[in-house]
């Protein structure tokens, strides 16, 4: 069972990809308590959370119902983290205070954290390792994005303030990139005519 849990950590690992989303969650939560950042990775790691159970137990049949395609699903997640990221490189200042407390939930809950990648790996790992393996594999990422949240600006720290700012404006360029490579595979999957998931 140990092999078969590591069999299905190891891709999700790099679908979930805690390390390179890191920076991108220390530019959402800069400048904000400690206290406001704690609720947020908590809402972050619930949403995410919610959102990978509830898509393993009834993506295939609410997509399948309303019509959903894999490339409308992608399409959707990039559009999101485009904009998300265009707001944070074109304002001159912070002007995120107001939201903080949706932060959690959207975008780094989903879809930085479970997004169409980790939810389409998702749905593969439980057709070949099954249900029991696949959410123990979940939660283990899960765990470890928790634990790369909490420590984020320990981890930034080593970068100093101005590197710190400056790979922040770099990340949010990537996450755009990001976006637009979403958005583009979508598009490429409705025009195969790709349309399961």
């Amino acid at each position: 069972m140990l092999n078969d849990i590591l069999l299905v950590f190891i891709p999700m690992f790099f679908t979930v990809d805690p390390i390179g989303i890191l920076p991108i969650f220390a530019s959402l939560t800069q400048g904000l308590t400690p206290l406001e950042k704690r609720d947020i990775i908590f809402q972050s790691l619930v949403t995410a959370s919610l959102v990978a159970i509830g898509f393993i137990f009834l993506g295939k049949v609410i997509f399948h119902f309303l019509g959903i395609t894999m490339g409308d699903f992608m399409v959707a997640g990039g559009v999101i983290l485009f904009c998300l990221a265009m707001v944070d490189l074109t304002a001159q200042g912070r002007t995120r205070r107001g939201v903080a407390s949706e932060l959690g939930a959207v975008p780094i809950g989903t879809p930085l954290v479970v997004g169409p990648a980790v939810l389409t790996i998702s749905l593969m790992l439980v057709s070949v390792h099954g249900l029991m393996i696949t959410l123990i594999a979940l939660f283990l990422n899960l765990a470890i994005v928790g634990i790369v949240f909490i420590f984020s600006d320990t981890l930034m720290r080593f970068l100093g303030k101005a590197g710190s700012r400056a790979l922040s404006k770099v990340m949010m360029l990537l996450l755009a990139a990001i976006g637009v490579m979403m958005v583009r595979r979508g598009i490429i999957s409705i025009m195969s005519g790709i349309h399961s998931f």
